[in-house]
């Protein structure tokens, strides 16, 4: 058995994270990934025709009625993510009220903005729940340290959806926080989707691997089949840098990704966001969901890490976790085994 701060202080067997992929639904790979031993993660889901609020409730009371075991969830702090600073106040009135929610839901994640509004208001009234950010150059994540937050989830370019204008890999990412911050939990993200990347990312520091490509892939991701059986045979090389909500966005390429062009610079999309119409962040946001509900693959966007390299085949939650683990257990004895 492999243990880390992570497992001892999560109550979780195996140091494997699903990582949150808003806009779409996680709620049962959540269930799953908690229930195969991992710590599940519920997305920020932004589809169009849901009250946000509402539906976050809906997934938490899911999650906790199908699992016992632990799970966390992610909210986008964005400026244009307009319902975050509601979702920070929800959550943990949502845990003082039911005391199943507030045994299981330990660990929250923010992303895509700052993590001082969460940060302060979880610290205050959820004292209990693990609150991670997401840091993808160590410059931002010295002011998650500095914000007080529990833990880092050091996320590189190699990831797929929304990424930083930094382009920092997670090899060398992962390796500044564990230097420069070891008494800090955290979280390898980007670049994961096989036992030699957890052992690595073990090695490197981490106390937990976090994956969202090799998860998309599973039996029992919610993830339209259409989606799913593009990821087994695509190439590293089939992935591509463009412009997304929160600025870049790793695609898989198809007819809308390669049109969408190029990332745009940094300072035109704060420009862009000062301006920006509901309706444009909707049609945006439109191109995301077909995807996921009707599986249409041309016009879509899809978020896909250069994982997808990595992943031949489409495989039970089970089998991914328990099954990398044990072989990334296999490979760190054998490498100390080596030194005499």
């Amino acid at each position: 058995m492999i243990k880390t701060r992570i497992t001892d202080k999560f109550g979780i067997k195996y140091p494997i994270i699903s990582a949150p992929m808003g806009p779409f639904y996680t709620t049962k790979l959540t269930v799953a990934v908690s229930e195969a031993g991992g710590l599940g993660v519920l997305s920020h889901v932004t589809l169009r025709g849901k009250n946000p609020v509402k539906d976050f409730k809906e997934q938490l009371d899911y999650v906790i009625e199908h699992t016992d075991k632990p799970f966390g969830l992610n909210i986008r702090t964005a400026r244009i993510q307009t319902d975050h600073k509601v979702l920070l106040r929800k959550i943990p009135q949502w845990r003082k009220e039911n005391p199943k929610l507030r045994e299981q839901l330990i660990y929250g994640v923010t992303s895509a903005g700052g993590p001082r509004i969460a940060g302060k208001m979880w610290k205050e009234k959820a004292p209990d729940m693990y609150h991670f950010h997401v840091g993808p150059a160590l410059w931002l994540v010295d002011k998650i340290v500095e914000s007080g937050c529990d833990g880092i989830v050091a996320t590189g370019t190699e990831g797929g959806g929304h990424q930083s204008y930094e382009g920092i890999t997670t090899l060398v990412l992962v390796q500044q926080v564990a230097q420069k911050y070891p008494e800090k939990l955290l979280v390898a993200c980007g670049g994961f989707s096989s036992p030699e990347g957890v052992a690595a990312g073990l090695a490197m520091g981490a106390d937990a691997i976090a994956m969202g490509t090799r998860f998309i892939a599973s039996i029992q991701s919610e993830f339209h089949q259409n989606y799913k059986d593009l990821i087994p045979p695509a190439t590293a090389r089939d992935t591509m840098l463009t412009t997304g909500g929160f600025g870049p966005i790793r695609l898989l390429k198809n007819k809308y990704c390669l049109k969408h062009g190029k990332v745009m610079a940094k300072e035109d999309k704060i420009s862009q966001e000062r301006v920006y119409e509901m309706a444009e962040y909707l049609e945006d946001l439109h191109r995301y969901e077909i995807v996921y509900t009707e599986g249409d693959v041309d016009n879509g966007a899809i978020p896909v890490g250069q994982t997808c390299g990595l992943i031949d085949a489409i495989i039970d939650v089970d089998d991914i976790i328990s099954g990398f683990t044990k072989k990334a257990e296999e490979l760190l004895k054998k490498i100390c085994s080596n030194i005499s």
